[in-house]
C-alpha cells in the first residue's frame, strides 16, 4: 500500500469491483443500463408532474422533489464507479472524494426529511381531507421543502468536514467504490472515537426525529383507515399511502445498516452490497414505485406519451 501523510495527500485511490476484465465490462454494461434507467425514470415523472396540471398539488410537488434527489444520489458516484470499471481509473482527488461524500450525504440527508415530510403530508390527507387544502397550501409546501433542502446541506457540511479533517497517514486506499464515512473512518489513522460519537449523534437525533414523524404519522394513518366503513375508501387509501411507505421501508432499511453503526463492525463487501441497494437500486425503483400503484401518475404518463407521439 502507498505510505502517505496528511500534508502530501492528494488523491485517493477506490476499490476496483472486479479484476477479471470481461467481468468488469458486464458490470459497466449492468450499471450503466441501470443509470440511464434511474434517470430516464426520474426524468419521466417529473416532466409528468410539471407538464400535467392534474398533478399540481403538494403531493406531487413532494415527489418531484424526490424525484430530483433519486437522480443526484446515482449520479454522484455511478459515473466515477463507471470510469473505473471501463478505463480502470480509480484515482480520485482529494477534492474529488470530500465532494463525492458532501453530495452523497447531502442528497440521503435531504431524502430522510423528504420522506418525513411527504409522510406527514399523507396524514393530513387521509386523517383531515376537508381542511387539506388549507393546512397543506403551496406555500407551506415551498417553505417545507426548502427546510429539507437547506438541512440536508448543514448536515452534510457537519459530517463531511469531520471526516476531512482527519489524518490519512497509513494509506489512501478507499476500500469502497465511492467516498463514504465509513470506508474514510476506516481509513484515518487518527483517533476516529469522538468525531465518530458525533456522527452517530447528529444522524441518530436528525434520523430519528424524522422516523418517529413518519411512525407516527402512519400510525394516525392506519388508524384513520381501520374506521372506515367503505371497503372502496380503505383500498384508495391503501393505494394513496402504500407507494410511500415502500420507498420508506427500502430508504431507511439501507441506510439504517450503512450509517447507524460503529466503525468497528465496518465490513468492506457487504457495505459494497447495501450501498448498492440504496445509492443505485432504490432511485430506480422509485418512480417504478410511484408509477405502477398510482393512478394519477399512470393517467398522466399516458396522456404524456400520447402528446409525443402526436407531435412525433
Amino acid at each position: 500500500m502507498q505510505k502517505v501523510n496528511l500534508s502530501t495527500v492528494s488523491e485517493f485511490v477506490l476499490v476496483d469491483l472486479s479484476d477479471a476484465p470481461e467481468v468488469r465490462f458486464l458490470l459497466f454494461v449492468l450499471f450503466l443500463i441501470v443509470y440511464l434507467a434511474t434517470m430516464a425514470g426520474n426524468i419521466t415523472i417529473l416532466v409528468a408532474i410539471i407538464t400535467d396540471t392534474s398533478l399540481h398539488n403538494p403531493m406531487y410537488f413532494f415527489l418531484g422533489n424526490l424525484s430530483l434527489l433519486d437522480m443526484l444520489c446515482p449520479t454522484v458516484t455511478a459515473p466515477k464507479m463507471l470510469d473505473a470499471l471501463l478505463l480502470e481509473n480509480k484515482v480520485i482527488s482529494f477534492t474529488g472524494c470530500a465532494l463525492q461524500l458532501f453530495f452523497l450525504i447531502d442528497a440521503v440527508g435531504t431524502e430522510i426529511f423528504l420522506l418525513a415530510v411527504m409522510a406527514y403530508d399523507r396524514y393530513v390527507a387521509i386523517c383531515h381531507p376537508l381542511q387539506y387544502m388549507n393546512i397543506v397550501s403551496m406555500e407551506l409546501c415551498a417553505h417545507l421543502a426548502i427546510g429539507t433542502w437547506v438541512a440536508g446541506f448543514f448536515n452534510s457540511l457537519l459530517h463531511t468536514s469531520l471526516i476531512f479533517t482527519l489524518s490519512f497517514c497509513d494509506s489512501n486506499e478507499v476500500d469502497q467504490y465511492y467516498c463514504d464515512i465509513p470506508p474514510m473512518l476506516a481509513l484515518s489513522c487518527s483517533p476516529t472515537y469522538s468525531r465518530e460519537l458525533v456522527i452517530l449523534l447528529v444522524a441518530g437525533v436528525l434520523g430519528s426525529s424524522a422516523f418517529v414523524v413518519t411512525l407516527i404519522s402512519y400510525i394516525y394513518i392506519l388508524l384513520a383507515i381501520l374506521r372506515m366503513n367503505s371497503s372502496e375508501s380503505r383500498h384508495k387509501a391503501f393505494s394513496t399511502c402504500g407507494s410511500h411507505l415502500t420507498v420508506v421501508c427500502l430508504f431507511y432499511g439501507t441506510t439504517i445498516c450503512t450509517y447507524v453503526r460503529p466503525s468497528s463492525t465496518y465490513s468492506p463487501h457487504q457495505d459494497r452490497i447495501v450501498s448498492m441497494l440504496y445509492g443505485i437500486l432504490t432511485p430506480l425503483l422509485n418512480p417504478i414505485i410511484y408509477s405502477l400503484r398510482n393512478k394519477e401518475v399512470k393517467c398522466a404518463l399516458r396522456r404524456m406519451i400520447s402528446w409525443v407521439r402526436t407531435a412525433l
